[in-house]
């Protein structure tokens, strides 16, 4: 059987940006019979730096991926460690939904007892303690650790390895040898391109949420199974045009 994946980037980005964060995919680790579409919310902020932006992201995430079913679409990812909109597209659909912080986080008490998320700004704080409160799981955490540095979401981290990968490197290192961290998690979809060089010098595993959030889709679908919808009612009716001043 085939399978669509519609991935949902949550802030506003030109289309040589999604085409960087598709490349979060590689093809070998796609599942045959799997093609993957990246869309992004048609407003909001560029950075998701507060909780006004995440609103607004958690709106125009629902608006990206409300039709999905209808289009044809096997499952839908929200492409972010926000997770936003999840819930609101849970209850508008039937077809697995998929937060890509939920999906990482639930991963890493698999793989060990404590982990550390590595950041690139201090202004994504909010939205790690949003996810890891809702799913119970502040517990669990040894650390954040930020490098200070603003991101960029069109260019991601194209340009600025060498001076961005030994700040993730060293941040990494500290929440092992100084929080206790025994897994390491990307803070970021954006920060994808730093995966195999710090999985590389690391002697714990290190998640890349996105391909998570994607292969978490694959399971989903080859099990059959999609969230359930006495947690996640649906509408009693939709208003989807809402968004178009319908």
């Amino acid at each position: 059987m085939d399978y669509r994946i519609k991935m949902i980037v949550p802030v506003p980005v030109p289309q040589a940006a999604l085409e960087a964060f598709s490349a979060q995919i590689p093809a070998p680790l796609m599942m045959p019979g799997v093609s993957v579409e990246f869309a992004c919310a048609a407003r909001g902020g560029s950075a998701l730096d507060s909780i006004y932006e995440g609103s607004i992201a958690d709106a125009y995430c629902l608006e990206a991926g409300a039709r999905a079913e209808a289009e044809g679409f096997s499952a839908v990812c929200v492409n972010s460690m926000s997770d936003s909109g999840v819930a609101a597209l849970r209850s508008r659909l039937t077809i697995p939904v998929v937060g890509t912080a939920q999906s990482t986080y639930a991963l890493a008490g698999q793989l060990g007892r404590r982990f550390s998320i590595l950041s690139m700004w201090d202004r994504w704080l909010w939205l790690y303690d949003k996810v890891l409160h809702e799913q119970g799981l502040e517990h669990r955490l040894a650390s954040i650790r930020s490098i200070g540095v603003r991101p960029d979401t069109a260019e991601l981290l194209s340009g600025k390895e060498d001076s961005v990968l030994p700040l993730l490197l060293d941040a990494a290192r500290r929440a092992v040898d100084e929080d206790g961290a025994d897994v390491l998690i990307l803070g970021s979809t954006t920060m994808h391109q730093s995966h195999a060089f710090l999985a590389e010098r690391l002697e714990v595993p290190v998640i890349n949420p996105g391909l998570v959030g994607y292969k978490t889709c694959e399971m989903l679908l080859t099990l059959g199974l999609s969230h359930s919808k006495s947690a996640w009612a649906s509408p009693l009716g939709t208003m989807d045009g809402v968004f178009l001043g319908a």
